[in-house]
């Protein structure tokens, strides 16, 4: 990670060697297979394109298989944050709070937390997108 302190603008986090490498490999191989396909079919050039499209396919569900798994540890996480530092009626409703919208939170610091989830409580917030747009004071995730 940079130097530069993680903010809104900046906290989207590419991994180079899954998103540009192996996709990028991925879909060259794809392209020439079906070309190579199209101008000359046979069957074993058919089987190559087949084969193609289910190590993509395995490689986007492998993906979202983790971006899952991660969703529900930031849920766990922030469930025992919001634990410690809510106050007791809002600590009874951290149930209501989706798992979409608690990884918004996670980026809210402690000082803000509390006015944020009472805002998306009142159902302000349609997306993690605008929960994490309304933090005024980061709370930087350095260890993804």
């Amino acid at each position: 990670m940079s130097d530069s302190p993680q903010s809104y603008e900046n906290h989207a986090k590419l991994v180079p060697m899954f998103h540009f490498v192996a996709f990028g490999l991925l879909l060259v191989a794809f392209l020439w297979f079906t070309y190579r396909m199209v101008t000359d079919f046979s069957v074993g050039r058919l089987m190559f394109v087949v084969l193609i499209v289910g190590v993509i396919i395995v490689t986007v569900v492998a993906r979202l298989v983790a971006l899952g798994v991660q969703d529900r540890v930031i849920r766990l996480e922030e469930q025992l944050r919001m634990a410690r530092l809510l106050s007791p009626e809002l600590q009874a409703r951290i149930g209501e709070i989706s798992t979409e919208h608690l990884i918004g939170l996670r980026f809210a610091s402690d000082e803000e937390l509390a006015d944020l989830t009472a805002r998306t409580l009142n159902g302000e917030f349609a997306s993690r997108k605008e929960v994490k747009a309304a933090i005024k004071n980061w709370r930087a995730d350095n260890q993804r």
